[in-house]
């Protein structure tokens, strides 16, 4: 489980980060939230469905990595064998924090927390330390890496907006529908895929030229066709596990 602290220079300054590690995170997740900033290179190997979270009911944008819970067909052999990491991979072992000052939760600014339970954290010597990340410059600066990180988890900050305009779009046009589909592997084991959601497409086709227009206005297309097709990579995650049941 996560144990979050928010950065401190001075508590931190010596840390050492294993980037390579951040994958150990997503070794049993066959599903995780993903937002609209990168459907284009989730589409790639990934299906693209919604779920809804489990506390509030609300639609959740999930990339999908396998059939079954703590199923991940992407870990092979202790690593990632996908060709795009997604954000809420990449920005481990960083996390977004509410400011513990008053006056800065008011102005909405917000503090970075690391996981310090996290794999990547290096346990290291003075001879390897050269091998890992830093947070800090020895001027005291964010380093190269930490700044990235922070870009995916603004990234992310961002994508919560984004995911949350174009699910709202969704709902108001009346376009999901539980996407259901039963399969059966090599093995003669079957499986039903329950608690997803779709695009209905045949509605999509019906919608007027002005709701077309006002897809378009907000940029709600691309994604919205992006998921749809991203949906053919289904088959391709269905030979993946035929090819783990027979390997």
């Amino acid at each position: 489980m996560a144990k979050l602290v928010a950065i401190d220079h001075n508590v931190h300054k010596n840390l050492r980060i294993n980037p390579a590690k951040a994958e150990l995170h997503g070794a049993e997740l066959n599903l995780i939230p993903a937002v609209v900033a990168e459907f284009t290179n989730l589409a790639v190997q990934y299906p693209i469905v919604l779920t809804k979270n489990g506390d509030t009911g609300e639609f959740v944008c999930t990339a999908m990595f396998g059939f079954e819970a703590d199923e991940n067909l992407f870990w092979q052999n202790g690593q990632w064998r996908g060709v795009y990491l997604p954000l809420q991979i990449q920005r481990q072992p960083f996390f977004i924090g509410d400011s513990v000052d008053d006056t800065s939760k008011n102005s909405g600014d917000f503090v970075v927390c690391i996981d310090v339970e996290s794999p990547t954290i290096a346990k290291v010597t003075a001879a390897s330390q050269s091998e890992y990340q830093t947070l800090f410059t020895e001027a005291g600066e964010d380093s190269q890496y930490f700044q990235h990180a922070k870009q995916c988890l603004g990234q992310l900050l961002q994508g919560e907006i984004d995911n949350n305009k174009l699910i709202t779009a969704l709902k108001e046009l009346d376009l999901l529908q539980p996407l259901s589909l039963e399969i059966t592997f090599v093995n003669e084991q079957s499986t039903r895929l329950n608690g997803l959601y779709s695009i209905n497409q045949e509605k999509l086709a019906a919608l007027s030229n002005e709701q077309i227009v006002m897809l378009h206005q907000k940029n709600l297309l691309q994604p919205i066709y992006t998921m749809i097709t991203s949906l053919g990579q289904i088959y391709a995650l269905i030979e993946r596990k035929n090819a783990s049941l027979v390997g």
